[in-house]
């Protein structure tokens, strides 16, 4: 069965949904400060060697990982107040240490933990270490909360100022003595040195973690893996594949930079909603068309949508200002290189499955159902975002 559709009649119903939608987001537009997997650590040297170190993180990852460590809490009620913020406390001071070379530890208490103040969404903790008593050059190390992380952790590390010296002196300027920085940790890079300045790595350090984030993003991008799919459930040939992901790459690429470099910006929520709304609308087109060579269309519009989706991922890692180029050409490679690798499993597996259906052809069998659920996940994303899920 052919279903036809007027594009200005599609066109209208999908604007008239995401009007409705972006009204009602008016009243809840939260900020998305932190992502899964990775946190954060603003380390601020204070008077007679102590340290102030605040640790930031999605609250959605201290619950899994509390959840995977549950026999450091063996018998612990966390129900009356204040006890679960004791808890996460406790929690990350057992696995963040301030030391020496030598493996000497800086004293160390909380004096903080619970809700960021400046985000419902994350959890903060923060830390006092007094090193009075450590010779030698301090070290962070934080490789013991990354483990509990995961696989996939990432920390963004940044050294902030002191109290009683606001701006950086000659010697900080010239790399002399530390002053405030900013680096992107892996599991295996170790402890930093807060003797030293935070060097931004070279080109060749770097384009190798950014590429390995990038494709992290998109593999792990649920809802740009629903868009792409739903666009090229219909393709039979390949030359409107090509199309549809030149097309995508060619917009996202845009926004995604402009937004890295802070140059043209978005509410992130608003953001979030429209990438939702897409994948509605390209999935119910799919019970309209079977047109694929002209989807192309659909790719490079949403895609400039897209790429501010892909840039908080981007944003959330942190752009090195003396290697922004590098930076953002790895982590679009990367994107770029996973979303690839989706299309070369997808359409040949389509392509395949041609073979068992009445006269060669692809079969709305297969198409319908996948765009249905498709759209079904689209809409769900939309209603969570918008806070109709609470």
């Amino acid at each position: 069965m052919n279903f036809r559709v007027r594009p200005a009649t599609a066109i209208f119903a999908f604007f008239a949904l995401a009007s409705s939608f972006l009204a009602s987001s008016l009243v809840c537009s939260p900020a998305f400060a932190h992502t899964g997997d990775i946190s954060s650590a603003k380390i601020v040297p204070e008077t007679g060697d102590r340290y102030r170190v605040d640790v930031g993180f999605l609250g959605t990852d201290i619950e899994r990982m509390f959840q995977e460590t549950q026999e450091e809490r063996a018998g612990v009620d966390l129900s009356p107040p204040g006890v679960l913020e004791a808890e996460i406390g406790k929690f990350i001071v057992r696995r963040v240490d301030l030391r020496n070379a030598e493996g000497k530890l800086c004293a160390s208490k909380v004096v903080y933990a619970g809700e960021d103040p400046t985000n419902p969404y994350d959890a903060k903790v923060s830390l006092q270490f007094d090193c009075s008593g450590v010779a030698g050059p301090i070290l962070y190390d934080p490789a013991r909360l990354m483990t509990t992380q995961g696989k996939r952790a990432k920390q963004l590390v940044s050294i902030g100022e002191r109290p009683d010296q606001p701006v950086l002196t000659p010697e900080q300027r010239v790399g002399a003595t530390p002053g405030p920085g900013q680096v992107l940790i892996f599991p295996d890079d170790g402890a930093v040195d807060l003797s030293k300045p935070l060097l931004t790595p070279t080109p060749w350090e770097l384009a190798p973690k950014f590429l390995h984030a990038g494709i992290e993003h998109i593999m792990t991008g649920y809802d740009h893996l629903c868009f792409l799919l739903a666009v090229v459930l219909w393709a039979s040939r390949i030359w409107p594949v090509v199309k549809i992901v030149t097309a995508f790459t060619a917009s996202h690429s845009v926004t995604l930079t402009l937004a890295a470099l802070n140059i043209v910006t978005l509410p992130s929520l608003w953001v979030e909603i429209a990438i939702a709304l897409s994948i509605v609308y390209v999935a119910v087109e799919n019970f309209f068309t079977r047109v694929t060579d002209t989807r192309w269309r659909d790719t490079f519009l949403f895609g400039f949508i897209h790429g501010f989706g892909f840039a908080s991922g981007l944003i959330e890692i942190g752009v090195p200002q003396r290697a922004v180029v590098p930076a953002l050409a790895s982590f679009n490679i990367g994107v770029e290189v996973g979303q690839i690798g989706v299309v070369l499993v997808v359409v040949p597996l389509l392509l395949a499955l041609d073979r068992f259906s009445d006269k060669g052809k692809r079969s709305p069998k297969i198409v319908y159902p996948c765009s249905a659920l498709i759209a079904l996940f689209g809409l769900y994303w939309a209603a969570e975002r918008v806070g109709l899920l609470g």
